[in-house]
């Protein structure tokens, strides 16, 4: 283990765009992938509603946008982890730049999703006692949330919102609900998986940030979402420091011609890239040895 100085590396966007229904989720999605630029992929779980987007759109400004060309998914129930993580991979597989997972709320409390999973597996294994019954849905939950975090491409997830209430006391000792704020339909503490959370607030595109660690929306107060956030985003992304390129890095490994030059790009690549690449590091390393050394292997097999 060494520790080393920290900087800020070049990134992918993990961009959440919450509000409730009508909030013009979708639109915002589309108009922050216009600025960020690329080829665009979108995970509809809408039942097709992103597709209305695929031509221009007056908007209530008086103002036409005309959305950028994307390619759509159309994902119908059961909404189970493992059908999102097999759409991302396919994204990926496919060469997209940017994946738009609208929504996220249908994973979690969609049917056959997270919810629904739980209940099936506590009936089932757990004589209905359904906290037990989440040591086996959460991780496939996790696997979820990992996809998109480990995704070599720029990821925007819509979320649903609702009013979340509370039952209080009031000053009369008379019980009242009380209204908490907005709650997105999805797994408490989602929030923090994401280097943005913008909360739209109407359907004129205005958003506040309740969450950012880039500063580009600091002073807490409404701003409007145009193509312009996304291009804001991007610069900001591209501006940390270049990391690694995996692909030169294996191939260094693969080429290696010693003993001690394998082993020395093996150790340098695994200090040098995230943990997500190191199955792939030890990969390479261990079929560069084959390769070197096929008396050996045939020996131990």
């Amino acid at each position: 283990m060494q520790f080393v100085k920290a900087t800020r590396k070049k990134a992918r966007l993990r961009l959440a765009l919450t509000g409730p229904s009508g909030s013009g989720k979708t639109m915002a999605a589309l108009m922050i992938a216009k600025g960020l630029g690329g080829n665009v992929a979108v995970l509809d779980t809408e039942h097709g509603s992103a597709s209305l987007y695929a031509e221009p759109i007056l908007l209530p400004n008086g103002t036409q946008f005309t959305p950028p060309d994307f390619d759509a998914l159309e994902l119908s129930a059961p909404y189970s982890p493992e059908r999102y993580i097999q759409a991302i991979q396919s994204a990926e597989a496919a060469g997209y730049d940017l994946l738009i997972i609208d929504s996220m709320t249908h994973e979690w409390s969609g049917s056959g999703g997270c919810l629904e999973i739980n209940d099936t597996v506590a009936a089932a294994k757990f004589r209905g006692n359904s906290w037990s019954a989440w040591n086996e849905t959460t991780p496939r939950h996790r696997a979820f949330i990992d996809a998109m975090l480990q995704s070599k491409m720029h990821i925007i997830g819509t979320g649903r919102s609702k009013t979340e209430t509370a039952q209080t006391e009031g000053a009369n000792g008379r019980k009242q609900v009380v209204k908490l704020g907005m709650k997105t339909e999805q797994r408490d503490g989602i929030e923090y998986e994401f280097t943005v959370v913008l909360d739209l607030i109407h359907a004129g595109h205005y958003a506040n940030a309740s969450k950012d660690r880039t500063g580009l929306f600091a002073g807490g107060e409404p701003s409007p979402v145009t193509p312009e956030t996304g291009a804001r985003l991007l610069a900001w992304l591209e501006s940390g420091e270049a990391i690694p390129d995996l692909t030169l890095i294996l191939a260094g490994i693969a080429g290696s011609s010693t003993d001690t030059l394998l082993k020395s790009n093996y150790e340098s690549a695994i200090q040098m890239l995230p943990e997500s690449h190191h199955a792939a590091i030890k990969k390479a390393k261990n079929a560069r040895y084959r390769e070197m050394h096929p008396d050996l292997t045939k020996e131990k097999a």
